[in-house]
């Protein structure tokens, strides 16, 4: 799923698949070439980078689209969230008062909360900690935990043929976190648990200015000093790079990965906490806590382990393998994701919903269905990467199509496409479990209010689109070996529908 991520998906935003690894499982080999032409300047291989990664260059569409994404979307937060606080979370009431002059859009920002010191104070903390978390703890969780890989961990191959070292530490940053903040409820009170909600506006400007100064940041830095300028794109559009992304993966030292940092934290380990901090409120306000927020709950508490049990094989995601740092990333990962995928959570404290005990068991079979397609899929993915296809997949030896791509540096490498199992089934079927867990967090609120909804409709526009750039991707690293996989494989998400 993911995560992350606008950026997020599940798969995840847990984490959205990379490009070779979702929309086709692959193992790799590598053999080397010489990476310089006679006048020590690179010919063939620039070809090639131009083919690997993001665009090169910007169509109208495109540009048009990005101007959008950064006009629009803090807006799309804004109304949603001031929906709930000011209408009780319906989405037109607030066109309507405009159109029948009863409110008008100074009265709708006057009576919205404005930027409070308290409140950058306690995302100042918070950040912080998290960065502190990062950085200062080395994981010893994998040491004592069986089957959990944590520790330094190598990512996937950059375009320029780099592979970068990195700290998995998440689940153990997760459970220092939460067992703090358990500590905090129930014996210090150092603070409420309702601190969260009751600072949710205040917050968001906080976010706002972090994502937005993160993201200047990552530009500025990849003009001045990037940490690998081979892995550097530059469109010659300002609006796109911004974006976008200029950076591959941007860093400050050995260790702090913007994108790693970003993505998993304090995002990810904050959607947790927000959604304890709603049922909180819910128990203050009401008295009692319904069985709706403990299903929301406990299927992204679910979701946000599995995330962090998995953080080394989120570094062959497509947040890691393909998107360079931008404000997609940087502005997505501090607001879109803390503030749109906690909706479920936010309109529940408004419209405490009590399902009926055969809703409340369909929606918790179809989160853990759609988890373990999910999940499933992704295990067959790995256990094929991790024995070079000497295994069992649903009791038979596994079946993949054999292809070769060259990266910027000049190496050949060799991939297998598998073909066996859910990836036999579809080419995304990661996806359709990803959007079947969405679904159920959506379905935990009821049918009052469209608002939950929004999260699933986003999560399909942006899987079918992922999968769309995914395959475009692969279609121009693999060439003519692609088109023979989706032969092989022909449905995308639905077996037979799309």
């Amino acid at each position: 799923m993911f995560v992350g991520r606008f950026t997020g998906s599940h798969s995840g935003d847990p984490p959205p698949v990379c490009a070779e690894l979702s929309g086709a499982v692959t193992m790799e080999t590598t053999r080397r070439r010489p990476q310089h032409s006679a006048n020590g300047k690179r010919s063939e291989q620039k070809e090639q980078l131009a083919q690997w990664g993001r665009a090169w260059e910007v169509d109208w569409f495109s540009l048009i689209s990005v101007i959008g994404l950064l006009c629009f979307a803090p807006f799309i937060v804004f109304y949603f969230v001031m929906a709930c606080d000011q209408y009780e979370c319906s989405i037109t009431q607030p066109v309507l008062d405009l159109y029948q002059e009863e409110a008008t859009l100074l009265s709708i920002w006057a009576r919205a909360p404005s930027f409070s010191w308290s409140a950058a104070k306690i995302y100042a903390i918070w950040v912080s900690f998290q960065v502190f978390l990062y950085m200062c703890f080395p994981d010893i969780t994998h040491k004592f935990i069986p089957g959990y890989v944590g520790g330094v961990q190598e990512g996937a191959r950059t375009p320029a043929g780099l592979i970068n070292k990195y700290e998995i530490n998440g689940l153990q940053c997760w459970l220092i976190t939460h067992a703090l903040w358990f500590a905090n409820a129930h014996y210090f009170h150092w603070f409420s648990p309702t601190i969260i909600f009751d600072n949710w506006i205040p917050l968001l400007w906080c976010t706002n200015i972090l994502g937005c100064a993160v993201s200047t940041f990552a530009f500025i830095k990849a003009h001045l000093f990037p940490t690998n300028a081979e892995d550097c794109k530059f469109t010659g559009n300002i609006f796109y790079n911004y974006m976008m992304g200029i950076e591959f993966n941007p860093r400050i030292g050995k260790w702090f990965d913007f994108k790693l940092f970003f993505n998993g934290r304090p995002g990810i380990v904050a959607w947790t906490l927000i959604n304890l901090s709603y049922m909180a409120k819910q128990q203050e306000l009401y008295g009692y806590i319904t069985n709706s927020m403990i299903l929301v709950n406990v299927l992204q508490a679910i979701y946000v382990l599995d995330f962090f049990w998995n953080e080394a094989w989120y570094l062959k995601t497509i947040d890691i393998c393909h998107d360079h740092f931008g404000w997609y990333l940087g502005w997505g990962d501090c607001v879109w994701l803390p503030y749109l995928y906690t909706l479920q959570g936010l309109y529940l404290v408004y419209h405490p919903v009590q399902l009926s005990d055969a809703h409340a068991l369909a929606v918790l079979l179809l989160g853990l269905v759609g988890y373990y397609i999910f999940r499933s899929t992704n295990h067959q993915k790995d256990l094929f990467r991790r024995t070079e296809g000497s295994c069992s997949i649903w009791g038979r030896k596994p079946t993949w199509i054999e292809c070769t791509y060259r990266s910027a540096d000049g190496g050949m490498h060799r991939s297998k496409l598998l073909t066996s199992g859910f990836w036999g089934v579809a080419r995304h079927f990661n996806y359709t479990g990803d959007l079947m867990g969405s679904l159920a967090y959506c379905a935990s609120c009821g049918f009052g209010h469209i608002l939950p909804y929004f999260y699933i409709v986003y999560m399909t526009i942006l899987l079918v689109h992922r999968c769309v750039r995914d395959e475009h991707r692969c279609s121009s690293k693999y060439g003519k070996d692609w088109k023979r996989y989706t032969d092989a494989v022909p449905s995308r998400l639905i077996p037979g529908v799309f």
